[in-house]
């Protein structure tokens, strides 16, 4: 079962009063490369939803986004810094006396005053807050694979459908190539017989020409490599792990082939057989480059 590279998946997870959500997106890539935001109260389990990421995709740019968000009063503590409020008040007496000012200052107005009250979030209990991290993180992988199953699908359906019209170019070139050398073997007689003017042809020399060229153009040897690269890949499209990369090397083996075939026949219809190939393959590679 093949996979897209490309998916989404999010899923959400409460711990008492918080809410926990993981959200999971991915693009194309080389390799595996995961990113991984995290609140700063859940930093310290970054290493695991790494791992459990990577127990998942093999390739592709990950990149999953946790928020933590909810909690009552009783997880918040404030502290007073009594001696900066101090500080203030006697600043503030020293200056009124100084420029003959009068006014008190409230209890609310000293709050407000910078760094007097210090908030803090309690830190949550990490085992707790883990499993419920990874209870979320579990049901975002399913919903990230699911969607690049379903993509994987499309990709798997269009990639064969080219298959087929390859194997059937290849087809053509098999039946039109042995033609080739009997129109080329007339067109030498033909030529031939121009040159002599109706003398004697040597019929053993144009054998031998005709030998030639057919050892020159032949394409057995390239359509049989197709034919087996083709096959390879329709292996792998079935099998059940990540086949990307070994595609990708495929693809480039079935453009090899075509170009020497190209290269090697000056037929005008292989020719274009051989440029619909290449358009299928550029296609098939286009494909290709999303599969995991």
């Amino acid at each position: 079962m093949i996979k897209s590279m490309t998916g989404y998946g999010g899923a959400k997870s409460s711990e008492g009063a918080c809410l926990l959500s993981v959200e999971l997106k991915s693009v194309n890539n080389r390799y595996l490369d995961t990113a991984v935001r995290l609140p700063r109260s859940l930093m310290f389990a970054e290493e695991a939803v790494k791992s459990a990421v990577q127990s998942r995709v093999s390739r592709g740019k990950v990149d999953v986004f946790i928020s933590f968000t909810g909690g009552g009063a009783e997880d918040i503590s404030v502290t007073v810094n009594e001696g900066l409020a101090a500080a203030y008040r006697a600043a503030v007496d020293r200056i009124g006396a100084a420029l003959g000012l009068s006014g008190e200052l409230t209890a609310y107005q000293v709050a407000r005053l910078s760094d007097v009250l210090t908030l803090d979030r309690c830190e949550p209990d990490r085992e707790a807050a883990l499993k419920s991290l990874m209870t979320a993180l579990d049901a975002a992988l399913s919903d990230f694979d699911a969607m690049r199953v379903r993509e994987g699908q499309r990709l798997w359906a269009d990639v064969s459908a080219r298959l087929d019209a390859l194997c059937s170019c290849v087809s053509v070139i098999e039946a039109r190539a042995p033609q080739t050398v009997g129109e080329y073997r007339e067109r030498l007689t033909k030529k031939m017989t121009e040159v002599l003017e109706g003398g004697q042809i040597d019929e053993a020399r144009i054998l031998t020409e005709a030998a030639i060229y057919a050892d020159r153009i032949a394409t057995d040897e390239e359509t049989v490599r197709l034919r087996s690269h083709i096959d390879q890949m329709r292996g792998l499209l079935a099998g059940e792990v990540p086949a990307g990369r070994k595609l990708d090397f495929i693809v480039q083996e079935l453009n090899r082939e075509t170009n020497t075939i190209g290269s090697k026949c000056n037929n005008g219809d292989i020719v274009r057989v051989v440029l619909d190939m290449k358009s299928e393959i550029e296609k098939i590679r286009e494909q290709v480059q999303n599969i995991e």
